[in-house]
């Protein structure tokens, strides 16, 4: 959990004492706002622990190689949101998303507590990118992700001029 505790400080550091009306304001059409990023990074937090949990149960052991995660930081490799993880266009505060960050990630550290290590090292699902991905390395991936969004909020916040 070191990762994503270390992501969600500096993630945290980036966005605070934006406004309201910065947070949900869209450098361009194309792209996403400050608000709409911290949308996405709750909504995959969140499902991501649920596919864990649910492979935690139900799923077979499986041999996986391990992934160069850390490579998901590169922004120059452009990945498509999955369906479930686009945020909405809805206004939103800062406070508000912070409660939802705190939420899921509440869930991830729940998740981390509970779950026997050999189960999370045995089990796997598919990733998009990498392909089948342990278990054990879902959990860091929530924190590279997390550091690859942070860097885009940094990029709108540039464009915005509040950098």
């Amino acid at each position: 959990m070191h990762v994503n505790e270390e992501a969600r400080e500096s993630l945290l550091k980036e966005v605070n004492g934006i406004s309201d009306d910065n947070l949900n304001k869209q450098p361009d059409a194309a792209s996403w706002s400050i608000k709409q990023i911290l949308e996405h990074l709750f909504l995959m937090e969140g499902v991501i622990v649920k596919m864990i949990e649910n492979e935690l149960e139900n799923g077979k052991d499986v041999q996986t190689k391990p992934k160069p995660i850390e490579l998901t930081v590169n922004r120059d490799q452009k990945v498509q949101a999955p369906d479930f993880a686009v945020p909405s266009d809805d206004f939103a505060t800062l406070e508000e998303l912070k409660l939802k960050l705190e939420a899921s990630h509440q869930g991830l550290a729940q998740l981390v507590t509970n779950a026997d290590e050999h189960v999370l090292a045995n089990r796997a699902f598919l990733h998009p990118v990498f392909g089948e991905m342990s278990l054990n390395q879902w959990i860091p991936f929530i924190g590279w992700h997390e550091k690859r969004h942070t860097l885009q909020i940094k990029e709108v916040k540039t464009v915005l001029g509040l950098a």
